[in-house]
């Protein structure tokens, strides 16, 4: 049985301005959490007692929680579905988010105790930093140590893969069917990290989409047609190229295109693009060497080549991140990036004067068109967790629309399944760019490439790779890419 909330509690779960859907490693590239107030350290909420009071807060971050408080009136109309559980207790959470989009997860555990207090039920959020302790070895240090959270949410989802490829996750299946949450609606491109060996270890929060961004009035100034993208890996490169001003003495003043730029640590995307498939599950098996991955790192190869690597360094080393006012694409120095719905939020925020188009990535003939991958926090229960049914409830209202509202509305994130974007604002509001990544979304096409159980390490070499190419160092790319295959396959067969 379910009943209806509605009114001030679910006030306390929406926050503007947030960063709690951009997930994974294409908005870490890019500094998303540069700026962020919260202390390194692990942070401890309260809910209740002055003996569990988490530290002072920042100014920044009160002024946050004071606008939550001042948007409650604008919430009333919010409803959300409440669960007539028998479960009660207590239960730990680690939090990877810091800055901003803590306090939207301080806000929703909140609504959660508050919602739930009549049963009992309480979340002990943490703040650990590098993914929850995912990164950092933290949570490996925690389980071995009989003192695992109950449940974690980490941003970087490949990294999580592995840990759930390790065994250091629990299956989660009886405990999705005890708060009845169902993932079979999930598109299938999400279901790639919520399943190792056929059984869910992992439940993404939220999902996002990349997409080509690009500067129309600069697109008009070359003689181009900004209502017509392009579409094809030449047309790309045409468009670079004649987006692209170079100075009298062989310096840029602007860039058509750095494929790379807002892709610093992501080494799988724009391979999967190019229709490459890094890994195999029913195998076990890498595939780095094939014509796909091989033309891929030919085109980084041609931009370094045709470009010269050290005035691209050059050009890049004094530029700003991605949640910075001096962003490349927002102050005119490139006129095309390669990112993620969330710099839509970035945008609007740091240069809302830009002018700004977006379109699907161009893929080469045989690649990807018209998809993407998807980048996602994602829920996971350590093993040795002493509530995880708890835990599971918690992620279950995690998932509900009148929570991720603004989330939804202020980064573009999506949600997991198409049924649920014709409850979201953007799309009743008739959004144009929300209305291409939910086209977007729906490719058969799209997934979270290489996860595996050595998807971390490789992707760092396949990153330290990719420099090696563009400033010509690598010059035997297949070759090279047969030394990284063997090598962690090895570690792939041992893991096993």
């Amino acid at each position: 049985m379910k009943r209806k909330l509605t009114a001030a509690i679910m006030a306390a779960c929406m926050v503007t301005g947030l960063l709690a859907g951009c997930g994974d490693s294409a908005a870490d590239s890019s500094g998303s959490t540069s700026g962020d107030t919260q202390a390194e350290a692990v942070q401890e909420s309260s809910s209740t007692t002055e003996a569990d009071a988490a530290p002072e807060l920042s100014e920044e971050d009160k002024q946050a929680q004071e606008k939550v408080k001042m948007n409650i009136d604008e919430l009333l109309a919010n409803g959300l579905e409440i669960e007539d559980t028998d479960l009660t207790g207590e239960f730990s959470y680690w939090s990877a988010f810091t800055g901003d989009s803590a306090v939207w997860e301080q806000s929703r555990v909140d609504a959660f105790n508050e919602l739930y207090a009549d049963k009992g039920i309480k979340c002990n959020v943490q703040f650990v930093p590098d993914g929850a302790g995912v990164s950092n070895g933290k949570l490996l240090s925690a389980i071995a140590g009989g003192q695992a959270p109950d449940l974690i949410i980490c941003d970087n989802a490949t990294a999580a893969y592995s840990y759930a490829a390790n065994g250091s996750f629990e299956m989660l299946q009886p405990y999705l069917d005890k708060v009845d949450l169902n993932v079979d609606s999930f598109f299938p491109g999400c279901k790639d990290v919520i399943y190792y060996k056929d059984e869910p270890y992992l439940i993404p929060q939220d999902t996002n989409v990349m997409l080509l961004y690009y500067n129309p009035d600069m697109v008009t100034e070359a003689g181009l047609d900004p209502e017509t993208p392009p579409t094809t890996l030449d047309e790309l490169d045409a468009w670079a190229e004649a987006l692209t001003i170079q100075n009298d003495d062989g310096s840029y003043a602007r860039f058509g295109l750095i494929p790379w730029l807002d892709l610093q640590t992501d080494a799988f995307t724009l391979p999967f693009f190019f229709g490459a498939d890094v890994y195999d599950a029913s195998t076990n098996t890498l595939n780095l060497t094939s014509p796909e991955m091989v033309a891929c790192m030919e085109w980084f190869q041609s931009y370094g080549e045709k470009y010269d690597p050290e005035r691209i360094s050059s050009f890049t080393s004094g530029l700003g991140g991605m949640f910075s006012p001096d962003h490349a694409f927002m102050t005119g120095k490139v006129a095309m990036t390669i990112t993620g719905n969330w710099f839509t939020g970035a945008l609007r925020t740091y240069a809302p004067d830009v002018n700004y188009k977006v379109c699907a990535i161009p893929a080469p003939e045989g690649g990807r068109s018209n998809s993407t991958t998807f980048a996602t926090n994602v829920f996971a229960i350590p093993q040795g967790s002493k509530n995880p049914e708890l835990a599971t409830l918690f992620i279950k209202f995690c998932m509900a629309g009148a929570v991720n509202e603004d989330n939804f509305a202020e980064w573009r994130s999506i949600p997991t399944s198409d049924a649920e974007f014709d409850n979201v604002s953007l799309t009743k509001n008739g959004d144009e760019i929300y209305a291409l990544e939910r086209e977007l979304a729906n490719s058969p096409e799209n997934g979270i490439p290489a996860l595996c159980s050595v998807s971390t390490e490789l992707a760092k070499a396949m990153v330290t790779f990719r420099e090696s190419v563009i400033y010509g160092n690598t010059t035997d790319i297949a070759g090279e890419l047969q030394k990284l295959q063997d090598k962690y396959q090895a570690e792939l067969d041992k893991n096993n």
